[in-house]
């Protein structure tokens, strides 16, 4: 796989995640409304800055990022957002995603050091940690362990 490839499918995935946030940010419903509602607002801000980064960067090692939605899902490896779930399924929905994605960032991070791209290695294993600890807390709401 190809450092551009492995970078689009981040953009691709921070994508449609970004949409399934603000989804989730508008139909959530029950007990845990005000402490989802918020949370999702902050995540998909979050999501918006982790696709521009990744967009820039594939530009700046000379690439050519997704733009459109109809890349986003041809390349996505996370799935869009259902209608009609619960609070929990939501969360247990975004704890899975995040689990796909930081597992694909290893990946890319280990793709990045073969080729010694050390930028793209550092952005990922940055956001990297940053996936982990919502995954984290997104599971300790539902009171899951932390598999990965």
């Amino acid at each position: 796989m190809y450092i551009e490839t492995a970078l689009n499918v981040q953009v691709a995935n921070w994508s449609v995640l970004y949409t399934k946030l603000h989804h989730y940010h508008w139909y959530v419903k029950g007990p845990l409304f005000f402490t989802l509602h918020v949370k999702f607002e902050e995540l998909y801000n979050e999501a918006a800055t982790v696709v521009d980064d990744f967009a820039e960067r594939i530009l700046a090692i000379g690439g050519k990022p997704a733009a459109s939605f109809k890349e986003y899902l041809e390349i996505a490896t996370i799935e869009e957002a259902k209608s009609g779930l619960t609070a929990e399924q939501m969360v247990e929905s975004l704890v899975k995603d995040y689990k796909q994605i930081a597992g694909e960032l290893k990946k890319l991070i280990a793709l990045a050091e073969d080729n010694h791209d050390y930028g793209t290695a550092d952005m990922a294993t940055t956001l990297v940690e940053s996936v982990e600890k919502t995954i984290w807390m997104l599971s300790a709401l539902l009171a899951v362990p932390v598999t990965q």
